[in-house]
């Protein structure tokens, strides 16, 4: 294990531990409702809005497994995914409405769908590698990134990393070795002078060896078994959390 110049870290499984939110369908479907009565249209139901946001969700998750096959995936579009995975079938005015109002409904998708919690000694895990000269970023893919960037701000992160690097501004999703390319060149550092952390083997562990960064670390979370399908690759080292990453950094520092 090298000592790293800069340590790259996933948000969700890494930064955060997330859980879902059971109700995040129905509170979201409502909004829609709301929205599309205000402009006059009538023709669905809430039932069917949910219905609809629940199937788009499902087959978002059906394209994220199949798109880690990849080497060099594109992220999905705001508008893609409310015209082609939610809309779909909606009449035109509907249709063309969330079109229209994507971003925002991406935002309030990501705040509706999740509860996080900061994972313990985060900050502590922070603060050391900026005592060591090691610099730390984040590196994730995200439906709506601006919902992780407003996290970090209301919990005082932002100011603990160098840059922030998401999927949907990025326009490209891990696997794709560009997301990490993207942070390194904001930091100025090679690949093979950093670390990348990610709790997930077909996203983050397959991402990290495709970008020929120094080591590639599985941080351990809920998701980290729910593999879709056989990965070849294989960490240089697994944590089982933040505490875990700063001692196995302390060993390279001393």
């Amino acid at each position: 294990m090298i000592r790293p110049k800069a340590l790259l870290l996933d948000f969700g499984g890494v930064i955060v531990e997330t859980s879902r939110r059971p109700s995040w369908a129905a509170e979201l479907a409502a909004e829609v409702h709301e929205l599309l009565t205000r402009a006059g249209f009538h023709e669905l139901s809430l039932d069917d809005v949910e219905t609809d946001i629940l199937a788009g969700a499902r087959a978002d998750k059906y394209w994220k497994d199949s798109t880690s096959r990849q080497f060099a995936p594109a992220e999905m579009t705001h508008r893609g995914f409310w015209a082609d995975y939610v809309a779909g079938d909606w009449p035109e005015q509907a249709r063309s409405l969330v079109i229209a109002e994507a971003t925002p409904l991406c935002r309030r998708m990501g705040e509706l769908r999740s509860d996080r919690k900061t994972r313990p000694a985060l900050q502590e895990l922070l603060a050391a590698c900026w005592a060591h000269g090691v610099t730390p970023a984040v590196v994730s893919n995200a439906l709506c990134g601006a919902v992780h960037r407003d996290y970090m701000a209301l919990n005082g992160l932002d100011r603990q990393v160098a840059v922030q690097v998401y999927s949907d501004e990025a326009g490209v999703r891990k696997p794709n070795p560009e997301m990490i390319w993207i942070a390194c060149r904001a930091l100025g550092v090679d690949p093979a002078e950093t670390w990348y952390v990610g709790d997930n083997h077909d996203r983050d562990v397959v991402c990290g060896a495709r970008a020929k960064v120094g080591a590639t670390v599985l941080m351990v979370s809920r998701s980290t078994e729910k593999i879709p399908y056989k990965v070849r690759q294989r960490p240089q080292a697994t944590v089982e959390d933040p505490r875990g990453l700063l001692s196995l950094l302390e060993e390279t520092w001393t």
